[in-house]
């Protein structure tokens, strides 16, 4: 099972690790991540394509489940304007073994952070705005998977 959503809405982690867990399997992987608070940033806007980015979503979980035996993922990326300390992302996996859902979780982050077709504005404090550019280490870290 694959489940994805893109929304504007705020996301109950443990509501949506509950719904992969009735599925079975032993271990269940999860990551939320949150809006930094890095200098003096106020919020996030995410904005997305919505064909192409559930696409990409779904691409993404497909692979995942061609490399580990997983019972179920879940994808919830939020978009919209949120602000430091809000969810933004959750990345749940399901699977026999703690070891494939947690290298499951990782990679489709990973992937997330630089394939996933989002595109984020930076809203300071002072009200200028930036749009994010990639990094260098989330580059990296999607293409360790490639090795």
């Amino acid at each position: 099972m694959i489940s994805i959503t893109v929304q504007h809405d705020n996301f109950d982690s443990g509501a949506e690790a509950d719904r992969l867990s009735a599925l079975g399997g032993g271990a269940i992987s999860s990551f939320v991540g949150q809006v930094r608070g890095d200098g003096n940033l106020y919020a996030l806007e995410l904005e997305h394509y919505p064909a192409m980015t559930e696409k990409a979503l779904r691409k993404i979980a497909m692979k995942a489940l061609d490399q580990w035996a997983l019972y179920g993922i879940t994808i919830i990326h939020r978009v919209g304007r949120l602000r430091v300390g809000e969810q933004i992302v959750l990345v749940c996996t399901c699977s026999d073994h703690r070891q494939a859902a947690i290298e499951a979780c990782s990679y489709i982050m990973d992937q997330l952070k630089t394939i996933a077709p989002f595109w984020k504005k930076e809203i300071l404090c002072d009200g200028s705005e930036n749009w994010v550019e990639e990094r260098q280490s989330d580059l990296d870290a999607a293409k360790s998977w490639d090795d």
